[in-house]
C-alpha cells in the first residue's frame, strides 16, 4: 500500500464526569488584543480541568512571565496524565458538528496527519500546504510552548476540495451507530459542539480511501485543468497554519536525534487536525479590502501601470469594469473608478493587486495599508483625504485551491473564514512524547 498522509490516532479525552463545557476553550490565537476575554475565562473555569490550563493564549505570548506560564502548562499536562484526567481512547477518529448559529452546522473529522507531508516554505509542493504565507518569525515563541509538552491540542483546520461531498457528509447518516463523545454548549457564545467516535476499522479505512481518491492524479488533473507538472494538492491549511508550522519545526528537531526506525512511529511526527470540506455550506469565504493611507492616488495609479507593464500585463483606469481583465473598483475623496489589469501573471485578482501593493509600499514607506471588512467601512475610509481604497471580489471557494496550485501560497489577507467566536475550540488531545 502506498504511504498515507493520514493516520488513525489514539486521541486523549477527559475522563467521564469532567465538565466538558469548562474543558473546551477557544483557539489560543484569538482575542489577542482583549486580555479581558481571557481573564473572564479564567474566572469561569476556576479549578476545573480545562484546556485553558494546558494552552497559552497568545495575548500573553510577549509578557515578561511567559517562561513561568509555559513551565506551569507543562506541569499541568503531566499532572492531567498522571491523575487520569486525560484518558487515551482506542485508535479512532472523531466526527464533529459545530453549530455557531449560522444557516447550518460545520461538519468536520478529527484525525492525524504526517508532518513529513507538510512544508510551509514558499514553493512547497507537499501534499499539505498552507494557503497563506507563513511568517517564520512567529514560530520560535510558539515552539517554546510545544517543546517539553507531553500532549498537543492543535486548533488546525485542513480543507479538502470535495464538491461531491463524498467523504465527510455521508458519515452523518450513520451517527446513530456511533458512540457520542460529547454534546455541549461552548463558552462565550461559541455555539454548540457534538462529537462521535469512529473506531479504527472498516469505517476509518473507507474514510482514508475516500481522501486518497481526492488526491488521484486523473481526478486532480480533470478538476483543475492541469497536467503532471502541477503537484497534487489534497489538503490546504485553512486555519492554524502557524500551529502546524510549529509542530513541523518541533518534529524536525526531534527526528534529528532518531534512527529511521524510531522516526517511523514517533508520536510527534503526526499532528491532530480537523478536516472540513471547502464546500461545507457553513463555510462562508469573504474578501478582504485594502485601504492606503497617506497616498497620492495619481502616483499610485501611475505606478500600477508601470508595474504591470514590467510584468507582462497592461493596466488602465476606466469608469467601468473591462471584461477581458481583472478589474478593481477604487475610491478616493475625488474619484471613483476602476483599475483594470489585462493579461495578469497571477491567477487570482487578490494576488494581482497585492503583488503591486507590496512593491509600491516597499518603495513608499510613508504610505500605510490596512485590511478592511465590509464595503461600508471601506467607503468611509476611502473618501477621507489622502486615502485610496480598493475593493476586491469575494473569492469563490474554487479559487482557494486553484490559487495555491497556480500561484503558490495566497497573498496575506486573501480571505476571511468565519468570526473569532466560530474558530475551533480545543477538545481532543494527543500525546507527542
Amino acid at each position: 500500500m502506498p504511504k498515507r498522509t493520514t493516520r488513525v490516532p489514539r486521541i486523549l479525552m477527559p475522563k467521564a464526569g469532567a465538565d466538558l463545557a469548562k474543558w473546551a476553550v477557544i483557539a489560543c490565537d484569538q482575542y489577542t488584543s482583549q486580555p479581558e476575554y481571557w481573564e473572564k475565562l479564567d474566572k469561569a473555569v476556576g479549578s476545573a480541568p480545562s484546556t485553558l490550563r494546558i494552552t497559552l493564549p497568545e495575548v500573553y505570548l510577549e509578557e515578561a512571565d511567559v517562561g513561568d506560564r509555559i513551565r506551569t502548562i507543562h506541569q499541568v499536562m503531566d499532572q492531567y496524565l498522571k491523575d487520569g484526567i486525560l484518558e487515551e481512547l482506542p485508535a479512532g477518529m472523531v466526527l464533529t458538528s459545530r453549530d455557531s448559529g449560522g444557516a447550518c452546522d460545520r461538519k468536520g473529522l478529527i484525525l492525524a496527519f504526517d508532518l513529513e507531508d507538510y512544508d510551509y516554505h514558499l514553493g512547497s509542493v507537499s501534499a499539505i500546504r498552507p494557503t497563506e504565507k507563513t511568517v517564520e518569525e512567529r514560530i520560535p515563541p510558539r515552539l517554546a510552548v510545544r517543546e517539553g509538552a507531553a500532549v498537543e491540542l492543535p486548533h488546525i483546520m485542513l480543507l479538502i476540495d470535495d464538491p461531491d461531498c463524498s467523504v465527510i457528509e455521508p458519515l452523518f447518516a450513520e451517527t446513530d451507530k456511533l458512540q457520542k463523545l460529547y454534546d455541549i454548549d461552548l463558552m462565550e457564545n461559541g455555539g454548540h459542539l457534538t462529537g462521535w467516535f469512529i473506531p479504527e476499522g472498516e469505517w476509518t479505512e473507507k474514510i482514508q480511501a475516500g481522501l486518497e481518491r481526492l488526491a488521484d492524479r486523473e481526478v486532480f488533473n480533470a478538476k483543475y485543468g492541469v497536467d503532471a507538472s502541477k503537484p497534487v494538492l489534497p489538503f490546504a491549511v485553512g486555519d492554524g497554519n502557524h500551529s502546524m508550522a510549529t509542530a513541523k519545526a518541533s518534529w524536525e528537531k526531534i527526528k534529528a536525534g532518531l534512527t529511521p526506525e524510531e522516526q517511523e512511529n514517533h508520536p510527534a511526527r503526526y499532528v491532530l487536525a480537523e478536516v472540513v470540506n471547502l464546500h461545507d455550506r457553513s463555510l462562508e469565504i469573504e474578501g478582504i479590502y485594502r485601504v492606503l493611507f497617506g497616498a497620492d492616488a495619481s502616483d499610485v495609479l501611475a505606478a500600477a501601470q508601470k508595474f504591470f507593464a514590467a510584468n507582462g500585463g497592461e493596466a488602465a483606469v476606466s469608469d467601468a469594469p473591462i471584461d477581458d481583465g481583472q478589474s478593481f473598483p477604487f475610491e478616493t475623496a475625488e474619484q471613483k473608478a476602476y483599475l483594470t489589469v489585462k493579461n495578469p501573471k497571477w491567477a487570482l485578482p487578490v494576488a494581482t493587486l497585492q503583488a503591486f501593493l507590496d512593491d509600491y509600499l516597499a518603495a513608499h514607506p510613508e504610505v500605510k495599508i490596512d485590511y478592511i471588512h465590509g464595503l461600508d467601512v471601506l467607503h468611509d475610509l476611502s473618501v477621507q483625504p489622502g486615502n485610496l481604497g480598493f475593493a476586491l471580489p469575494d473569492p469563490s471557494k474554487e479559487d482557494l485551491f486553484r490559487g495555491v496550485i497556480f500561484d503558490g501560497v495566497l497573498p496575506r489577507k486573501t480571505f476571511s473564514m468565519g468570526e473569532a467566536r466560530e474558530k475551533r475550540y480545543y477538545m481532543e488531545a494527543k500525546r507527542i512524547l
